[in-house]
C-alpha cells in the first residue's frame, strides 16, 4: 500500500498539492468557530451530585440572585478601613451599580471584615445574563475600568474576582499563551532544524506545512465538537499548536531522513520519495495510529473535557499523518534535492560516530544497558507515588499575578477563606408537601454540626415551600484538600443523614463540584488507561508481526509514564513546594507519553527489525538500528520535546507542569526507551522477541561482505 502510495505522490504531485489548496479552503470557508469552556460543572455528567444540586437550584430558584463578580477594597497603605473609607466603598458601590452594565444587576457592599482590613460589594448576575458568554467578560473589562477611575485619589485599592473576573483573566491568560506558544514554538523548530539540514527551505517547510493542515485539523474539531455536542477545555488551542507542531515536525523528519538516506544510495528524486513512503510510511502511520488511539480511548472517559479533548487531537494527529505521507512528499517530490539548498552534506553519508559507538557499545554489552537504564526509570517511576491532584481549574488557569487573583487573597485578609464561595445545600421534598419550619430548622442545626462547616446562614425556601437552599461557608479555602474531604465525607453525611422523611438532601458548590471530579477522574484511570494500552498493544502486534515485542515496548513506556510522573512530582511539589499538581495532568502525561514514547519505540524497533531482516544477528541489528535510526529519534526527540516546553511559558501552573511534563517524557522516551532500553532489550531477548512470526529473519543469510559493508567494519 505505501509502495503505491509512494510512487503516484512522487508521480503526480501538484494533484495532491492542489488537493490540499481545496480542502483547506473549503473547512476554512465552512467550519464554525472552536469554542471552549472554563466551567467544571460543563465537565460532569448529571448523575453526580453537584450537578444535580444545581440543576435543582435553576429549577427551583430561577430568580435567585447569583454572584457574577466581587469586589474587594482595601487600603493603599494595608490600614485599617476608617468611616470615610466604608463611605467611599457605599459612594463607588452605588455609582457602578448605577452604570447599567448589561450582564450585572444591583451592587450591594457589604460590611467592612471583623478587623476593618477588607470591604467587599457584591455584583449579582443579571436576570436574563449567561455567566459564561462573551459579553459578561466585556461587562467585567468595564467595571474594572470605571472602578478604578473611581478610587483614584481615595487612599483605596479595588480588586475584581469573582467567576467572571476569573474566566476573563484565564482568557486572557490563554490568548497570551497560545502568542507566546506559538512563536516560540516556531522559533525553536526553524532553529533546530537548520542546524540539523543547513537548509532554510526544510527549515521552513515544517512551518507552512502545519500551518495549512492546522487551519484544517481545527475546522474539522470545530465540526466534531458542534455535531457531537462537545465542550472544549480552553487550554485545547495552546495544545493543539504544539501537537500540530511538534509531532507534525517529527513525522516530516521520519520522511525527510529516509529520503536522504535513499538519495545517497544513489536513487533519484523521485525514485527516493518513493522510496521513502514505502520505508517510512508504515512507521509513520503505525506511530500516528497509536497516538490516535490513545487520544481515541478518552471518549470513554466519564469527563466532557476528555471527550472532547481526545477526538481533537485525534484529528490533528490524523490530518498531520495524512500530511506526513502526501502533502510533504509532494513538495519535496517538486523540490528534489533543492529542498536541500544550500548544503550539499546530503550527498555524503556521514560517519555519524557518536551513534555508532553507541550502538556497538550497546550490541557488546545490552545487559549493562537495558540494566541501567531501567534502574534509571525504576527510581524516578517510584516518586510517582507521591503525586497529589489538585481539582482547582479556574486557580491552574489564572496567573498569580492577575487581579482576580491578587483580589482573592486580599479578600483573605479579613474574610475566612469559606467566605470566598460557600457550599450551597439544597433540601428538597420527595413527596409535593412543603417543609415545614420546624424540619428547616433541625435541618440546619444539622449541618451546622458538621466537621468542616464553619457556619449556616439562614435558608431560603422556594416559592412553592418545596425546596430550602442553605448557604454553608467551610472553615478552610474550598479549594483545598481538607475542604473536599470535608464535603465528601461528614459534610454529605450529615446533609443526607439528617434529610427528615419524605425529603432528599442534595450538597453543591465549588467544592462539591471538585469531589464529584475526583471521583469521575479515579474511575477513568481504571478504564481510559488500560484500554489505550491493550488497543496500542495490538497495533504494535500487527506492525512487527509479533505477541511478544509489545509486552516489553509497553511495559518499557509503561516505566516511561511513571519516570515522567515522578519527575514532576519531584520537581514541583518536593522541590518547589506545590501544594499538588492538576488532577488532570497522570492522563495527558499518559497520553503523551504512552504514544509518542510507542512513536519512537516503533521506528527503532521497525529500524532493528529491518535491519534483522538483512541478515544480522539480534546483538549487531540493534547496534546498526542505534547507528541508523538514532540521530532521527534524537532530532525528533528534541524538537518535540523543545515545543512542549514552551507551554511552561504560557503563564499558568497548568500548562506550566504539562509543559515540564509532557517534554520529560519525550526526552526519556526518546533517549532512554527507545535509544538504550528497547533495543537492549530486544538484542537480549533475541529472535525470540519476533515469535511466532519470526519476521526478522530473511529466508537466505546474506552474504558476509554484505553484513560487514553495513556495519561499517
Amino acid at each position: 500500500m505505501f509502495a503505491s502510495l509512494g510512487r503516484y505522490v512522487a508521480r503526480h504531485p501538484w494533484q495532491v498539492i492542489v488537493a490540499w489548496v481545496v480542502l483547506a479552503a473549503a473547512v476554512i470557508a465552512t467550519a464554525p468557530a472552536l469554542t471552549s469552556t472554563t466551567d467544571e460543572a460543563e465537565f460532569l455528567p448529571d448523575h453526580y451530585e453537584s450537578i444535580q444540586a444545581a440543576e435543582l437550584q435553576s429549577e427551583a430558584f430561577p430568580d435567585r440572585t447569583e454572584i457574577a463578580a466581587i469586589l474587594v477594597f482595601d487600603r493603599e497603605d494595608g490600614g485599617e478601613l476608617t468611616d470615610d473609607d466604608v463611605a467611599t466603598v457605599e459612594r463607588v458601590s452605588g455609582e457602578l451599580g448605577e452604570l447599567g452594565l448589561p450582564e450585572f444587576g444591583p451592587v450591594t457592599p457589604s460590611p467592612p471584615s471583623e478587623n476593618r482590613l477588607v470591604q467587599t460589594a457584591i455584583v449579582s448576575l443579571g436576570q436574563d445574563a449567561n455567566p459564561f458568554g462573551e459579553e459578561i467578560l466585556d461587562s467585567v473589562r468595564d467595571l474594572r475600568d470605571e472602578g478604578q477611575d473611581l478610587v483614584d485619589d481615595t487612599g483605596l485599592r479595588l480588586g475584581v474576582t469573582g467567576s467572571a473576573a476569573q474566566s476573563l483573566d484565564a482568557q486572557e491568560a490563554a490568548t497570551n499563551a497560545e502568542a507566546i506558544v506559538g512563536i516560540v514554538t516556531v522559533l525553536l523548530i526553524l532553529g533546530l532544524l537548520l542546524i540539523i539540514f543547513r537548509s532554510p527551505i526544510i527549515a521552513i517547510m515544517p512551518i507552512i506545512v502545519v500551518g495549512i493542515i492546522s487551519q484544517v485539523a481545527t475546522g474539522l474539531i470545530a465540526f466534531s465538537n458542534e455535531a457531537f455536542d462537545l465542550q472544549a477545555d480552553s487550554s485545547i488551542t495552546v495544545i493543539l499548536i504544539v501537537v500540530l507542531y511538534g509531532i507534525g515536525t517529527d513525522y516530516i523528519l521520519f520522511f525527510l531522513f529516509r529520503y536522504r538516506e535513499a538519495l545517497r544510495q544513489g536513487m533519484d528524486s523521485k525514485t527516493s520519495v518513493a522510496h521513502a513512503i514505502e520505508r517510512a510510511g508504515e512507521a509513520i502511520a503505525s506511530a500516528g495510529g497509536a497516538v490516535i488511539v490513545a487520544f481515541m480511548a478518552l471518549v470513554l472517559s466519564t469527563l466532557s473535557i476528555f471527550r472532547s479533548i481526545g477526538p481533537a487531537l485525534a484529528i490533528a494527529v490524523a490530518v498531520t499523518v495524512l500530511a506526513a505521507l502526501t502533502l510533504v512528499p509532494a513538495i519535496v517530490s517538486l523540490l528534489g534535492t533543492k529542498v536541500f539548498w544550500p548544503s550539499k552534506a546530503w550527498k555524503t553519508e556521514p560517519k555519524a560516530a557518536r551513534f555508532g559507538a553507541v550502538g556497538d557499545s550497546l550490541g557488546r554489552h545490552p545487559v549493562r544497558f537495558a540494566l541501567v537504564s531501567g534502574l534509571v526509570l525504576a527510581a524516578l517511576a517510584v516518586l510517582a507515588f507521591g503525586f497529589r491532584p489538585t481539582f482547582d481549574l479556574s486557580d491552574t488557569g489564572v496567573p498569580a499575578d492577575a487581579e482576580s487573583t491578587v483580589a482573592l487573597e486580599t479578600l483573605q485578609k479579613g474574610l475566612p477563606p469559606g467566605a470566598t464561595d460557600p457550599t450551597t445545600v439544597l433540601l428538597h421534598s420527595t413527596n409535593g408537601d412543603p417543609i415545614d419550619a420546624a424540619d428547616q430548622a433541625a435541618f440546619g442545626s444539622a449541618l451546622g454540626e458538621a466537621t468542616g462547616v464553619a457556619q449556616v446562614a439562614e435558608p431560603a425556601a422556594s416559592p412553592d415551600g418545596t425546596t430550602v437552599i442553605y448557604s454553608v461557608v467551610l472553615d478552610s479555602d474550598p479549594t483545598s484538600d481538607a475542604s473536599m474531604e470535608h464535603v465528601e465525607g461528614p459534610i454529605r453525611d450529615a446533609a443526607h443523614d439528617a434529610a427528615p422523611d419524605g425529603t432528599e438532601a442534595l450538597v453543591g458548590g465549588t467544592t462539591s463540584v471538585f469531589v464529584d471530579l475526583q471521583d469521575a477522574m479515579n474511575r477513568d484511570y481504571s478504564v481510559v488507561f488500560p484500554v489505550a494500552a491493550l488497543i496500542i498493544m495490538v497495533i504494535l502486534a500487527v506492525l512487527l508481526r509479533s505477541l511478544v515485542a509489545p509486552w516489553y515496548l509497553m511495559a518499557s513506556v509503561g516505566l516511561g509514564f511513571g519516570a515522567t510522573l515522578g519527575a514532576t512530582v519531584l520537581l514541583f511539589q518536593t522541590i518547589q513546594g506545590d501544594d499538588g499538581l492538576i488532577f488532570m495532568l497522570p492522563i495527558y502525561i499518559y497520553l503523551f507519553v504512552v504514544a509518542l514514547g510507542t512513536d519512537y519505540n516503533i521506528l527503532m524497533v521497525a529500524r532493528l527489525r529491518e535491519e534483522a531482516r538483512n541478515g544480522m544477528e539480534p546483538r549487531d541489528a540493534a547496534a546498526m538500528a542505534v547507528r541508523h535510526a538514532g540521530p532521527t529519534v534524537a532530532a525528533a526527540g528534541i524538537i518535540l520535546a523543545g515545543t512542549f516546553a514552551s507551554l511552561m511559558l504560557g503563564g499558568n501552573a497548568l500548562l506550566t507542569s504539562m509543559g515540564f511534563a509532557i517534554s520529560f517524557g519525550i526526552f526519556v522516551a526518546a533517549f532512554i526507551m527507545a535509544m538504550f532500553f528497547t533495543p537492549a532489550l530486544t538484542a537480549l531477548i533475541g529472535h525470540a522477541a519476533w515469535w511466532p512470526g519470526h519476521g526478522d529473519r530473511r529466508e537466505e543469510p546474506a552474504p558476509k561482505d554484505e553484513v560487514l559493508a553495513r556495519s561499517g567494519d
